[in-house]
């Protein structure tokens, strides 16, 4: 069994809360043989209360989903379908990857899936773009994001010659991915 790190923000986790995040964020577990430290974020800010889920899978995958409503239960309920929902829309490629083992897709049947009209198969790439990788420092490459108006810029660190990410994170912050060894 999966341990939990639930923590909470601007709310208290009362026992009652955090056995309903371990009961129903945990049935994302049945789906996989190894499940790594799930780790659960309580955040209420400004009426809304979101919970966002981390759940590291064997191979280095994680599955990742972020809710928010008027209703704490609320969101708990909506992330697991989503973690659901983002299962199985992904079962064939799991399911390849794990070809030696590790992941249950016959839990899968399961689940009532509405979106059942998604392809399942490659992901298809719509549009290839080239372009130079200059070396530049980090608030160039945000400054630079901003003036293209994109939500994240790939560029050369000046310092390390490594390529880097910065992003734009949904709270509106910078992220920065840091490639490398």
């Amino acid at each position: 069994m999966a341990t939990f790190n639930v923590r909470g923000k601007n709310v208290e986790i009362t026992p009652a809360l955090r056995e309903y995040v371990e009961k129903r964020v945990g049935k994302v577990t049945k789906y996989f043989d190894k499940v790594g430290d799930i780790s659960v974020l309580l955040t209420v800010n400004k009426g809304r209360h979101i919970v966002e889920v981390t759940v590291p899978i064997q191979g280095g995958i994680l599955l990742r989903g972020e809710e928010a409503t008027m209703d704490m239960y609320t969101s708990i309920d909506l992330v697991v379908e989503k973690l659901e929902r983002q299962i199985h829309k992904q079962k064939t490629k799991l399911a390849r990857r794990f070809r030696h083992g590790g992941f249950k897709a016959e839990a899968l049947a399961e689940i009532p899936v509405s979106e059942k009209a998604e392809v399942e198969g490659d992901y298809p790439v719509v549009k290839t773009k080239r372009f130079v990788v200059k070396p530049m420092d980090v608030q160039e490459a945000i400054m630079q994001m901003n003036l293209l108006n994109h939500n994240f810029f790939v560029f050369r660190d000046s310092e390390t010659e490594e390529v880097n990410v910065v992003y734009r994170r949904t709270d509106g912050n910078y992220g920065l991915i840091e490639s490398g060894t």
